[in-house]
């Protein structure tokens, strides 16, 4: 088969573009595989988790990961604290804002303003998620998972992938709650609450006995994409993964490890279908939702 150069017209589509990119070579090729894994997950029934890492909600991927979960496109996700947080922040009504990396961060923080890279967020919307959580953790008591925080939180929000993934019963962990600002507030807050992840880990490891195909969509790395792929050291492993991911795995980092790699630890199977694509996941993730869109007519996934 030969490298078929990529045409461009008017009112192509991205879904379009990523069949395009599936004959082409490099990333682009990368990207338009990751599509068809995709897709080839949901028409097998998979079970899919989305792993989520980075400051995705910040960055304008809210509105794509709510699409991921009112199409379900994942079934289960576990993402940063930090994301949780901004989550919050715009489901409270506050935005993050379009802002610049060439500003003067002493004069920001005297102006309440924080800043991650381009985009500016006030402290107030922080203010506004402590109010928020202060009300919600105080009523809470006993042992906790992670899941179940963030489907209280999600009961009582509006707007948000959260309140979708409540109302659906999506699991959604955080194995790094405590490392937020939502971490701290539990702590300040939450004195009936225990956080434990002994039943975060039980839940996901339940998960992942099913007795049925597995699927997972790794944005990043970090500690999410690990507490997916070590729950299958104690099942089968999975039959289909996907990364999308900056980092290289040279310097021997979990971000920037590879799927092959995963093999060795048993957490995909040998013969798993497995593709990483080397993109900003602002980028990649819009493109790979809008191709499934475009796959799928409504109610057939």
């Amino acid at each position: 088969m030969k490298v078929e150069p990529v045409k461009a017209r008017k009112g192509m589509k991205v879904s379009e573009l990523l069949e395009a990119f599936s004959l082409s070579a490099f990333n682009a090729r990368r990207l338009g595989e990751a599509g068809k894994l995709w897709r080839k997950m949901l028409e097998d029934d998979a079970f899919i988790f989305l792993t989520l890492a980075g400051a995705m909600v910040p960055a304008g991927m809210r509105r794509i990961l709510e699409t991921v979960v009112s199409n379900g496109f994942v079934n289960s996700i576990i993402l940063t604290g930090a994301n949780i947080v901004h989550e919050l922040c715009e489901a409270l009504g506050f935005s993050h804002e379009i802002g610049s990396e060439k500003v003067d961060d002493i004069e920001l923080a005297e102006m309440d303003i924080n800043r991650i890279y381009d985009v500016f967020v006030p402290t107030s919307a922080f203010v506004a998620v402590e109010e928020f959580l202060s009300k919600l953790f105080g009523q809470l008591s006993g042992n906790i998972s992670s899941y179940e925080i963030l489907w209280e939180i999600g009961k009582n929000l509006k707007n948000s992938f959260l309140s979708l993934a409540f109302e659906r019963r999506i699991p959604v962990f955080c194995p790094t709650l405590h490392d937020s600002i939502a971490g701290l507030h539990l702590m300040l807050y939450g004195k009936k609450v225990v956080l434990d992840y002994k039943k975060d880990m039980e839940k996901i490891i339940e998960l992942c006995s099913q007795k049925k195909k597995f699927g997972i969509v790794i944005i990043g790395g970090g500690v999410p994409k690990n507490f997916a792929l070590q729950a299958m050291l104690l099942s089968d492993g999975f039959d289909y993964a996907i990364q999308i991911t900056t980092d290289s795995p040279q310097f021997g980092g979990l971000s920037g490890a590879t799927l092959e790699e995963a093999k060795s630890w048993c957490k995909l199977k040998s013969d798993a279908k497995a593709v990483t694509v080397y993109c900003d996941a602002t980028i990649a993730l819009p493109m790979l939702v809008c191709y499934l869109i475009d796959s799928f007519s409504e109610g057939d996934v």
